[in-house]
């Protein structure tokens, strides 16, 4: 069983959003023409507090693209941005939603982020996608969306560190490129054993 993951194609990731990835709009139209080639759609969406801890705003004297140090490591802070609710919380108009089997919120504790698919950034606090896909017996997942360099490389991370069998597909995702992040997120991924396609 092989599942698509879509990984934050929302409005605040696309082009005019307010933490908007370089062509992030382009990359919709090519994913809904892959869904028909799986077992599963998986749907992320990021679902922040207005008052989330990784927003620069929540920082005295802090402003976005700002590192700091989280009871959990290093934090970039970014602007508000998936605030629960909104318009750019919501998903791009053209992602075919309908074809989700599953839609998994993350970020939505104030405390802490939450890059990856399977879990939260301390890597401890499990998002429940894990489980779904065991249950599910899929073993195979290809990932898409945004952005390549934090949430899609996370979530390939992780899921690869869990024994799933894990393809991203660049063609399908773009990246921030956050002083050489992308580069980095790619050797990483590759490191960890996800194949790039």
């Amino acid at each position: 069983m092989h599942a698509l993951i879509v990984i934050d194609v929302q409005n605040d990731f696309c082009p005019g959003g307010a933490l908007a990835v370089d062509g992030g709009d382009q990359i919709v139209a090519p994913i809904n023409a892959m869904m028909d080639d799986f077992d599963a759609i998986v749907l992320t969406q990021d679902w922040h507090p207005a008052d989330h801890s990784s927003f620069a705003s929540q920082h005295s004297g802090k402003k976005p693209l700002d590192l700091i140090q989280m009871p959990y490591g290093p934090q970039v802070l970014w602007p508000d941005h998936c605030i629960q609710g909104t318009d750019g919380a919501a998903f791009h108009a053209d992602l075919n939603v309908d074809r989700a089997d599953l839609i998994i919120r993350k970020g939505f504790r104030r405390e802490i982020d939450s890059y990856s698919a399977l879990f939260e950034n301390d890597h401890e606090t499990s998002t429940g996608l894990e489980g779904y896909l065991r249950s599910r017996g899929i073993e195979q997942l290809t990932l898409v969306g945004l952005a390549l360099d934090f949430c899609v490389n996370f979530s390939a991370v992780d899921a690869a560190g869990r024994g799933f069998d894990v393809v991203v597909a660049k063609s399908a995702c773009r990246g921030i490129d956050l002083d050489g992040s992308l580069d980095a997120a790619l050797a990483g991924m590759t490191a960890a054993g996800v194949t790039l396609r």
